[in-house]
């Protein structure tokens, strides 16, 4: 049901609320250009002391003080454990989730890790930068490095290249 403009002497449709008082329980009902005037000078904090405001802010940011000293205690030891443990990385949650695919992710981004690309990139990055990579690394073209080390090179990424292949389902 829409209601009538409560604004002294408007008969638009009150198609917006405003709140009357800070419990935001009861509202008025206005039309737009009404609605904005009277939004656009009401204060939520009016009457209230700066001290007041303060102390209304931290409660809604850190929650009302607990009047149990011994409570309040142990339930900040146990919120300052439980962000150490999340810091550190030793948190229940870490290590469950750690141990759920830990290999198949590391073998990933040590492929990335010898093609030098983020953990973002597309099959088609891979593609481009192993064939850069191994004109630059095959034994036989290899022009700044030895044989040796080139083979090396070149068997690391050719092996981090069937790693990807199989990652991107392309074999």
């Amino acid at each position: 049901m829409i209601k009538k403009c409560d604004f002294k002497g408007c008969d638009k449709a009150g198609i917006c609320r405003a709140p009357r008082d800070r419990d935001l329980k009861s509202y008025y009902h206005f039309c737009r250009e009404h609605a904005a005037e009277y939004n656009k000078n009401w204060n939520y904090y009016a009457g209230l002391s700066a001290d007041e405001i303060e102390a209304e802010w931290e409660r809604d940011t850190f929650g009302s003080a607990s009047k149990d000293k011994d409570k309040a205690a142990i339930e900040t030891a146990e919120y300052l454990d439980f962000l150490n443990n999340f810091l550190s990385g030793r948190d229940d949650f870490d290590r469950a989730t750690k141990s759920a695919r830990p290999a198949v992710l590391s073998v990933i981004s040590a492929a990335l890790a010898v093609f030098g690309l983020p953990a973002t990139a597309s099959w088609r990055e891979v593609q481009s930068t192993y064939r850069r990579l191994a004109k630059q690394y095959h034994p036989d073209t290899a022009k700044k490095l030895s044989k040796s080390v080139a083979a090396e090179k070149f068997t690391a990424l050719n092996a981090a290249y069937k790693t990807l292949e199989k990652h991107f389902k392309k074999k």
